[in-house]
């Protein structure tokens, strides 16, 4: 196995996630950064259709229905955010993704009790709020990624395990 080149990165943080970070190396034994590089190699896994430019609509569908409330919340993406990042180069209506969903993706960051009313209306049945986010995300995998056991997020299937041996390289 040929050493990978390591570059260094400022990366800020805030002090309870750097205790967390510290914590947790402690707990496992190894340097703090080793904590740090799998959490990144973890979160990229995750976003691995992101890095592709020739993966939009519906080929995007199965990682946002997973992560659509991280991201929303954390990235602060709005509805037309969203409709860029998933429509933006998509190439015939087939794999284009409803507005009208993109719209219930982002509500992900609004009090529950509205967006379950809205969600409730677009299945035509009262959708309790704490069962929201369980019932968009069995609606969108349904509608754009399958019913059939076992699909998943492209980027989920590789586990950030399989990379672990590299970290002390």
């Amino acid at each position: 196995m040929s050493p990978q080149r390591k570059n260094n990165m400022s990366v800020r943080i805030s002090s309870s996630d750097q205790r967390r970070l510290k914590a947790i190396a402690r707990r496992l034994k190894v340097k703090t950064s080793d904590v740090f590089r799998f959490a990144v190699r973890s979160a990229l896994s995750k976003l691995a259709p992101l890095d592709n430019e020739n993966i939009h609509g519906q080929d995007l569908m199965a990682m946002l229905v997973d992560m659509s409330g991280e991201l929303s919340q954390f990235f602060d993406l709005d509805a037309d955010r969203l409709d860029l990042i998933i429509n933006g180069g998509v190439k015939g209506p087939d794999k284009k993704v409803d507005r009208s969903d993109i719209e219930l993706l982002a509500m992900t960051r609004t009090p529950q009790a509205y967006a379950a009313v809205v969600l409730g209306n677009t299945l035509g049945r009262h959708i309790q709020p704490d069962q929201y986010s369980v019932t968009l995300r069995e609606y969108l995998r349904e509608k754009y990624v399958g019913n059939q056991p076992g699909i998943e997020s492209p980027a989920l299937k590789e586990s950030p395990l399989s990379t672990i041996n590299t970290l002390h390289e």
